[in-house]
């Protein structure tokens, strides 16, 4: 992980605050028709010369009740990181929005860090507490701890931020709390990371009083590693995690069934064979994980085992998995987008479950990254959001509905690993409706970028579809797991470093 030049100057420290009534806005998708109106719910305030402005990527975020937050990259940095947290919230269903950047994690908000990255949110219904967990970079390029931050007023301010963990080398951090009252454990928050000093070994950390104080940080029961990781918590306590290995060439899963005291040994989910996707996009299978209100997990990624045979493949599907204790997964099953004779590459998945509704009549709703052409170039890529959503628990889909789009790969900010609108996006319910949060870029003004949070302004629907969810043959599983074990040797070869290009904040 090189982050390289550190953070020299930055404006406007501190908290700042302010109130926005969403005004809703259409961005062009070409297909205008098809595309909700959109709002605009933060914009990169910084001027820093040291990174690119105005830039905002990689959200996350969760809702309880009215309330949703999300939280994002502001200001990325070429090779690593952001100039401050973002955070956004709701109190009234996604009506009105509140935008402000976190305090005492970077220069930029009064703290000592040059950078932080890897935003994902939480909320505690016992201790009435909304969290906020990321990563900080050190001048000196290392990332020593996980931060959590807090807010006790419903997400509209944040108090400085309390160590969740510390190492010397720390990465892709998640946080989810125990939110059932009759659970044994409810009250917990647990967050998880990986250590690339440490071969990406995944560690678990527990808070049992808000956030205020965390437990020592607990390995897998087989010292299991990989990236990416996304706890859930079903309503008897149990917390189930699912991430991708190292190498990010099968999926992974473990549990704790005593409030984070012990976490049991991996099991593997499914293999996974990706296509990579072209335009220099950084992009890779990172799990979407979540969780309906009987305790059954859904989790999706993006994989190509649908489109080709024999090891090679044409563009990636979004697939999903599914458990209701956390060792016993389903087969794969492609979510029907459209035909797998297109030429659609499908990507980033930001998955939504309805914590309302269960089994046959859960609600889903999806967001995702999509090339109409997935053969392109960094010259001539374009990159829409697409929408699709299913009435029965994933097994029809709706048609799928253009968000966002086409953005032109040269309006988003640049990586060392490619240009970049976030390793993960997220969907949260509100209401009913389902509220994605995700990076939308138009056209570059000068030298300075244009790439910033934007939401549906009305919510999404969520409708009974009629494509019906496809199992994968035992041809195209076979032909995945030939790929990810050659994908595996590949790594190996390589150092087992960097297997999918996201273990870097």
């Amino acid at each position: 992980m090189s982050l390289g030049s550190l953070l020299r100057r930055v404006v406007s420290p501190g908290l700042v605050t302010v109130a926005v009534t969403a005004v809703a806005l259409v961005v062009s998708t070409g297909v205008a028709d098809a595309a909700p109106a959109l709002t605009q719910i933060s914009t990169d305030p910084y001027t820093n010369s040291d990174s690119q402005h105005a830039t905002e990527v990689e959200p996350d975020t969760f809702a309880y009740g009215s309330t949703i937050v999300s939280a994002f990259q502001v200001g990325r940095f070429n090779d690593g990181g952001g100039t401050n947290i973002g955070f956004t919230t709701s109190t009234d269903g996604g009506a009105t929005w509140t935008k402000g950047f976190l305090p005492g994690i970077t220069t930029a908000g009064g703290g000592t860090y040059a950078r932080a990255s890897d935003a994902a949110v939480a909320y505690d219904a016992k201790h009435n507490v909304w969290m906020i967990s990321s990563i900080p970079i050190t001048s000196s390029v290392t990332v020593p701890v996980v931060y959590t931050s807090r807010s006790t007023d419903g997400g509209l301010t944040w108090s400085n931020p309390v160590t969740t963990a510390t190492g010397s080398d720390l990465d892709k951090n998640w946080i989810v709390c125990d939110n059932t009252s009759t659970s044994l454990y409810y009250g917990n928050c647990y967050t998880e990371y990986d250590s690339p000093a440490d071969g990406d070994r995944l560690k678990m950390t527990t808070s049992s009083d808000g956030g205020v104080t965390w437990g020592a940080s607990k390995n897998t029961g087989n010292n299991a590693t990989g990236i990416g990781g996304q706890p859930v918590v079903q309503p008897n306590g149990t917390v189930i995690v699912s991430a991708a290995s190292a190498s990010e060439t099968s999926v992974l899963a473990f549990q704790s069934t005593n409030g984070g005291s012990t976490w049991s040994s991996t099991t593997t989910v499914a293999t996974v064979s990706t296509y990579t996707v072209h335009g220099s996009l950084r992009s890779g299978p990172l799990p979407s994980a979540e969780i309906d209100a009987s305790g059954k997990v859904y989790l999706v990624w993006q994989d190509c085992r649908f489109r080709g045979t024999r090891g090679s493949c044409t563009s990636n599907d979004i697939v999903m998995s599914t458990t209701t204790n956390g060792t016993t997964w389903s087969s794969v099953v492609r979510i029907p987008i459209d035909a797998t004779t297109t030429t659609v590459d499908h990507f980033i998945p930001g998955l939504a479950v309805d914590r309302a509704t269960s089994g046959s009549t859960a609600r889903l709703a999806l967001a995702y990254y999509y090339h109409p052409v997935a053969n392109c170039t960094a010259s001539n890529c374009q990159l829409d959001v697409g929408y699709v959503s299913s009435a029965n628990g994933g097994a029809t889909w709706t048609a799928a509905t253009q968000l966002a789009g086409p953005m032109t790969h040269s309006w988003l900010a640049g990586t060392t690993q490619g240009t970049m609108v976030g390793d993960y996006i997220s969907t949260s319910f509100s209401g009913g409706t389902a509220h994605p949060v995700f990076a939308v870029a138009s056209a570059r003004s000068g030298t300075g970028f244009n790439e910033a949070m934007y939401t549906p302004a009305a919510g999404l629907t969520v409708a009974a579809g009629t494509a019906a969810a496809t199992p994968a043959t035992a041809g195209q599983n076979f032909f995945s797991a030939v790929r990810a074990a050659i994908a595996y040797q590949q790594w190996l070869a390589n150092g087992g470093a960097e297997g999918g290009g996201e273990d870097s904040p």
